[in-house]
């Protein structure tokens, strides 16, 4: 066992790499991953997912070509040209990001890494002792305890983009935002879909007006089997079936393949904190105050193993706090995000920001609310579009926005002037008439939907 000292270890090279700043010039610092650099969100979650969106964006607009007179046909989808066009571009950054780390004095480990004392690291064979560390881990695909699951070869968010061939048919444990992604992914390129949620609606975080159109809008394309639980799994001649308890009695559903999409565990237990003497809280998190630091001080934590949200953006703005805090101890940066926003990259769209309907109901809260069609905008009539809306909620005393949601093309970009208005508190007044809406694009369904408000 070789010992290794260090003004800074890093454990993770996803969001955590961001730490490496011209500040830190001096340091002696350690980066630790026994995965990829760039983490899940590059490797195996938001940025190759989006490729592959796009793609199954592209083959649903050729299907529906004929709504606007364009004369289209759908062939088919060439599987390994889509997945060789994303991961040709990913996979070569990993080598390239170590070498630059380590051309630049940094030192990285590529092992395993749990604690085995206070700020002791043991990877692999060598020990590394630290005042600072940062843990920015991240998290792994939550596995439900479903009978006989373990003994098929189930497929999560971590495997099911790198598949050597398109499956004639899926079946999804699960009806969260990564099912609701990848079904769109498989089922736009061909895929036979069944999506199997045990709640009563898909999305069920969301507004309630939202997951109740995207429920809709996704039993209208593929086998969603809701109020539904899996209770076992077996191999066949063609892939799986599963046993079913549903709304009418035992069932079955048989696929290909099977993709578990039923949440994110955060890697704290791998990486044994309590033996540095972190704290967790009951879902396995890092606990942490609002500059960042845990419980003990010199150990700070940000990204996926501390926070709910498993969103890259989230993790990037704690990183930034981070990277000044550790340079700036007795001038520390806090959290201060009135809203986090979020978006589903599915068909339709779906972006969210701040409290659902339910949520001010629920609080007794009073609000005030207003819903506009894309149909009801001159660009809406382009997108001969039916079904999407605008929602935002409001206090009726400050005539401050609570909440924006919004189901439908280009969603994620459309709610940024709604976010930016709650972040930087201005008046449903202020956004709705103190900007120009450019006509006639999209935006103006924005525009429409605070001017009812």
């Amino acid at each position: 066992m070789t010992t290794h000292h260090y003004d800074l270890v890093i454990v993770g090279a996803g969001s955590g790499n961001m730490l490496v700043t011209e500040e830190l010039a001096g340091w002696k610092i350690a980066v630790v991953d026994e995965s990829r650099f760039g983490g899940t969100c590059l490797n195996r979650g938001c940025i190759p997912s989006k490729m592959f969106v796009y793609a199954a964006d592209v083959a649903e607009t050729v299907r529906h070509a004929g709504r606007y007179g364009v004369r289209a046909e759908w062939r088919g989808a060439d599987w390994p040209e889509i997945r060789d066009r994303v991961f040709g571009r990913i996979d070569p950054l990993h080598d390239r990001a170590v070498a630059y780390r380590r051309s630049n004095g940094v030192d990285v480990y590529l092992d395993h890494a749990r604690f085995v004392g206070p700020k002791v690291l043991r990877v692999g064979d060598d020990e590394l002792r630290s005042d600072r560390f940062v843990l920015a881990a991240g998290s792994r695909p939550h596995l439900p305890p479903v009978a006989g699951l373990r003994s098929v070869p189930y497929l999560t968010s971590d495997d099911v983009m790198r598949l050597d061939a398109l499956p004639a048919s899926m079946a999804v444990i699960g009806g969260g935002f990564i099912a609701a992604e990848m079904s769109h992914v498989f089922g736009a390129l061909g895929t036979r879909m069944t999506l199997l949620e045990r709640g009563p609606h898909l999305l069920a975080h969301h507004d309630t007006d939202v997951r109740d159109r995207f429920t809709e809008a996704y039993a209208a394309r593929f086998d969603v089997r809701l109020g539904t639980t899996v209770e076992q799994v077996e191999a066949t001649p063609d892939g799986v079936r599963l046993g079913l308890a549903t709304p009418s009695g035992a069932g079955t559903a048989e696929a290909e393949v099977v993709l578990v999409a039923t949440g994110r565990t955060p890697n704290s237990d791998l990486l044994d904190v309590a033996a540095t003497g972190v704290e967790v809280d009951e879902h396995g998190h890092v606990r942490t105050d609002d500059s960042y630091e845990t419980d003990v001080p010199g150990i700070w934590a940000l990204g996926d193993l501390t926070n709910h949200f498993q969103l890259k953006h989230m993790a990037n703005a704690e990183a930034r706090l981070v990277a000044h805090n550790l340079v700036h101890p007795d001038d520390r940066r806090r959290s201060s995000f009135p809203v986090v926003p979020s978006a589903v990259f599915a068909d339709p769209q779906v972006a969210s920001a701040g409290a659902t309907e339910q949520d001010l109901r629920a609080q007794g809260r009073p609000y005030v609310a207003a819903t506009r069609p894309y149909g009801d905008t001159a660009y809406g009539w382009a997108l001969e579009d039916t079904s999407s809306f605008v929602k935002v909620l409001a206090d009726p005393e400050t005539r401050l926005l609570l909440g924006a949601h919004l189901i439908g093309p280009q969603a994620s970009t459309l709610i940024q002037p709604l976010l930016q208005a709650m972040c930087l508190g201005n008046t449903v007044d202020q956004v709705a008439t103190g900007v120009l809406y450019i006509h006639p694009a999209l935006t103006e369904v924005v525009e429409q939907a605070l001017l009812a408000l």
